[in-house]
């Protein structure tokens, strides 16, 4: 079983009234949980100036890839598997025109008119679904900017910009993210400037 469109946006609701700066929102999801992370999807900048290509990092092929390994590891951290949420950004409606991928999930909202998840300077088209549909999911590099299960114990966050996907979670869930091998996990405070690549 795969995504479905989400008509009432109510579940979405903690993300509308989350108070935090719309940065940290997109960022790393809402406040309030007791641990934050960064899975880096590349390494790092060396310095603050420096471009994505200046720096001979690549995340082609991998962003998916790399989110889905994640999810693996924060499955056992929620009593809820089986329905889960996926926020997908709008901006992803044109560059599946333009990209020929297999992205149903953002095409079938565009058909419909679906309503939009809406906070600051970003809006998103809401799906439900099993955690495991995002490993069933055929959209080439197009990431959910949020995902989180129904029991809300976790949430992670990839907005357009950043090179690294945020992650609220437990402590326990955390440490587990962290003493993984399989992907590049350092905590984080949501609060503090974060490193961005120059565009």
């Amino acid at each position: 079983m795969g995504m479905t469109e989400v008509l009432d946006l109510s579940p979405a609701r903690w993300l509308l009234e989350d108070l935090a700066p719309w940065d940290r929102l997109v960022g790393f999801g809402p406040s309030g949980f007791e641990a934050y992370a960064r899975l880096r999807l590349i390494p790092d900048p060396e310095h603050p100036d420096q471009s994505e290509s200046a720096r001979g990092a690549s995340k082609e092929g991998s962003d998916l890839s790399a989110l889905r390994k994640l999810l693996n590891q924060l499955v056992p951290h929620t009593t809820t598997p089986g329905h889960g949420y996926f926020c997908f950004w709008d901006g992803y409606t044109g560059a599946v025109e333009d990209m020929d991928v297999d992205c149903p999930p953002v095409r079938r909202s565009v058909m419909v008119g679906a309503p939009l998840v809406r906070v600051p300077h970003r809006e998103y088209y809401l799906f439900e679904g099993p955690l495991e549909a995002i490993h069933e999911w055929g959209a080439g590099e197009l990431l959910p900017a949020f995902v989180w299960p129904e029991d809300r114990a976790w949430c992670t966050a990839a907005d357009v910009d950043q090179h690294w996907v945020g992650v609220g979670a437990s402590e326990p869930a955390l440490q587990g993210l962290l003493a993984s091998l399989d992907l590049d996990v350092v905590r984080a405070d949501p609060t503090e400037p974060q490193p961005f690549y120059l565009r």
